[in-house]
């Protein structure tokens, strides 16, 4: 699928901890080279806590901090682009389908009165299903937008990138491929409905997991945003045999048979 390479672009990140925090300072290092208009918002409620030091990407000095405000100060400030973030969850659709519109700008010959979208992309780092139903049902109102989700256990995970265009669905998003993360029950909450001893326990994680999940990330936008097109639409990895498996469009594989 290909992309154009001069459209001013929106990237929403949703989720500032173990995936998201390795994604932050290469995707703003990423998007400082390029030549066009990009702005990058990152929306987390969590604080930083000494426990995070383990596998995610904060420092003792950011303990207590709002993960979303330490990410985009740090990195933005380091690469001189502006300060985007949201220093709480989004739990709600309308204000995510608000969140992740394409932005419109004004077309060549810059007539003040036509306009064109620009390209969108939602980044879903995640850990519950509910927040992955929520981005899932906003994916599948939106018209054009690209949602890139990832997920992972203590060795091992995927990351599968949706694709959008007028209203139709050309990639499948993860809901579609892998739906039992849609089949909610009683444990699944959002993060703001989780008591004090919930928070506590999460699922086991490793750095490495982590870092080899925000590396497809990273290689998903670098094609779309760099090298203008992805023949891949989703990957599976594990960082027990160093493998990362990916699942290429069926018109590739025509073209390789």
């Amino acid at each position: 699928m290909k992309f154009a390479l001069n459209k001013p672009t929106k990237i929403f990140m949703l989720g500032a901890g173990g995936t998201g925090g390795h994604v932050a300072p290469n995707l703003y290092r990423m998007l400082f080279s390029l030549d066009r208009a990009m702005k990058i918002i990152i929306a987390d409620g969590d604080l930083v806590e000494e426990k995070n030091l383990i596998r995610q990407n904060f420092i003792s000095a950011d303990l207590g901090r709002n993960k979303a405000q330490v990410l985009a100060e740090r990195y933005a400030s380091a690469f001189g682009m502006e300060i985007h973030y949201i220093p709480s969850f989004i739990e709600d659709e309308k204000t995510l389908l608000e969140l992740v519109k394409p932005d419109r700008y004004q077309a060549p010959p810059y007539d003040y009165y036509r306009t064109e979208e620009g390209l969108s992309i939602l980044i879903g780092c995640v850990d519950n299903n509910k927040s992955r139903k929520l981005c899932h049902d906003v994916f599948m109102k939106s018209n054009n937008l690209i949602y890139i989700d990832a997920g992972n256990g203590e060795f091992g995970g995927q990351v599968v990138c949706g694709i959008r265009r007028k209203g139709k669905t050309y990639y499948k998003p993860i809901g579609d491929l892998y739906p039992d993360v849609l089949e909610l029950d009683g444990e699944d909450k959002f993060p703001t409905e989780l008591s004090c001893a919930e928070a506590a326990i999460s699922e086991p994680q490793t750095i490495v997991a982590n870092v080899m999940a925000s590396t497809a990330i990273i290689s998903y936008l670098y094609s779309i945003l760099i090298l203008g097109s992805i023949e891949t639409r989703s990957v599976t990895f594990s960082t027990k045999t160093l493998n990362m498996k990916p699942e290429i469009s069926q018109k590739r594989k025509r073209k390789a048979a």
